[in-house]
């Protein structure tokens, strides 16, 4: 027995089978976002099997991100399901043209990986990592420990995770079930956004602007149910916003009065941005605080120092026994000789890309439109029509990553990644950036 929607036919006589189905459709597009699914009762009937069957399918459909329930409404095809990520919302960079999409550092200011590598793999030749050794290298926790200190970040227990994301996934699953709402930034990083929804978690948007979170949007979210936030301390992608300390004081006043709230504080700016730290963390009984290698020592260093209250990383530590077990003892001595070694001159990159970033703001203010770029590696530009500008860049010459990707409820924009533009970038880019985001002058009929 077979349903059909448009094009697409559902098949299947078991909930898993019905329920990959569907992912899978969702995953090609055959299944468009937003989409209607049948009455449960009637695909179980067109199926041939039991209601039970249909729904538990649905069920394992809605807490992998795929599908949403909108009471009497039905079920539909999430607005952007899990399985197709913002990643998806890519820009075809022209011939000739210039990709300022991605996010990415300058590569000409990531440090020699040859070195650390070597001087790691010989630490592994007179001292191999066995099973049952500690999981975590000890040069490089007292490393982050003294920087963790120096920030004022509370004491706890150290892990290592394969990058931000996978210390968010970890520390989410650790405390929250199906269901579960999370309070992000609106915008926020893409990757987070397409997470917590994968979870089975529902998205708490919490407006941001220059200094971060808002507070009075991170109370309403609370006070609505959100059991937990993820929040950026500096270098926030897209917009670039960095907490500042009244900021932090305001927020950490919220938090006071939800103190069971999970907080998750993303710290991926360190090493290269040169503005302090305001931790939040704790405020609150469970928390999390992840500091990342990818930025400023290399993307392929899957690497990210985590440490919380003792049951949060005690959780993470436990489930990563049970999958990777650790993430490799010879990439953490790696992150650890390149630490220690000074190998990056962290105020010189934060200089550099600081440049970049306040001189296409001013340029851009010169011609009469606003960014925002406090820190990091992106500018944010607030546009009527995201569609629109981008397409007009990409016609200039220029790709730029759609706010789509970044957003859910704020209004519309444009990220451009300044972290491979010269001097002698800025004014042309200006121009273009400037011509795609001004509305066409509107034509005067008699």
């Amino acid at each position: 027995m077979l349903i059909v929607l448009g094009e697409y036919r559902i098949t299947g006589r078991g909930a898993a089978e019905i329920a990959a189905e569907v992912e899978r459709a969702v995953g090609a597009g055959q299944l468009r976002p937003g989409q209607t699914l049948p009455p449960m009762r009637e695909l179980a009937a067109q199926l041939g099997v039991n209601p039970n069957t249909v729904a538990a399918a649905y069920r394992t459909l809605r807490e992998r991100g795929v599908i949403e329930t909108a009471g009497r409404r039905g079920s539909r095809v999430r607005s952007k399901p899990a399985t197709t990520g913002r990643e998806e919302l890519r820009v075809e960079v022209p011939p000739g043209g210039r990709d300022l999409s991605t996010g990415n550092p300058d590569p000409a200011l990531l440090p020699r990986l040859a070195p650390a590598l070597a001087a790691a793999a010989r630490e592994g030749d007179r001292r191999p990592v066995l099973y049952g050794d500690d999981p975590v290298d000890a040069e490089l926790v007292r490393l982050a420990r003294a920087e963790l200190d120096a920030d004022g970040v509370p004491g706890g227990p150290p892990a290592v995770t394969s990058g931000s994301l996978d210390a968010i996934e970890r520390v989410l699953a650790a405390h929250l079930r199906p269901g579960d709402s999370v309070a992000v930034e609106d915008p926020g990083w893409g990757s987070a956004l397409d997470l917590v929804p994968a979870l089975g978690l529902h998205l708490a948007p919490v407006g941001v602007d220059d200094d971060g979170p808002r507070p009075d949007e991170l109370r309403r979210a609370l006070e609505s149910g959100a059991r937990a936030l993820i929040v950026t301390a500096r270098a926030q992608n897209p917009t670039g916003a960095a907490v500042t300390a009244t900021r932090a004081r305001a927020l950490r006043a919220v938090l006071r009065d939800h103190p069971e709230t999970l907080l998750i504080e993303d710290d991926h700016g360190h090493g290269f941005v040169d503005l302090p730290l305001h931790p939040l963390a704790g405020v609150t009984r469970h928390w999390a605080f992840v500091r990342s290698a990818a930025k400023a020592y290399g993307p392929d260093l899957r690497l990210a120092v985590v440490t919380g209250d003792p049951v949060t990383v005690d959780r993470v530590r436990g489930r990563q026994r049970l999958g990777p077990g650790w993430v490799s003892l010879l990439l953490q001595r790696a992150v650890a000789h390149l630490w220690a070694g000074g190998a990056v001159d962290r105020a010189a990159v934060a200089r550099s890309y600081g440049a970049r970033r306040d001189a296409l703001v001013e340029a851009l203010a010169e011609r009469g439109v606003t960014a925002h770029g406090r820190s990091g590696l992106n500018v944010w530009v607030p546009v009527p029509d995201e569609t629109g500008a981008v397409a007009r860049l990409v016609q200039a010459g220029w790709a730029v990553a759609p706010g789509a990707r970044f957003r859910l409820a704020s209004p519309q924009g444009i990220r451009v990644t300044v972290s491979t533009l010269a001097p002698e970038d800025i004014t042309p880019l200006a121009d273009a950036v400037a011509a795609a985001v001004r509305p066409s002058p509107a034509r005067v009929y008699g």
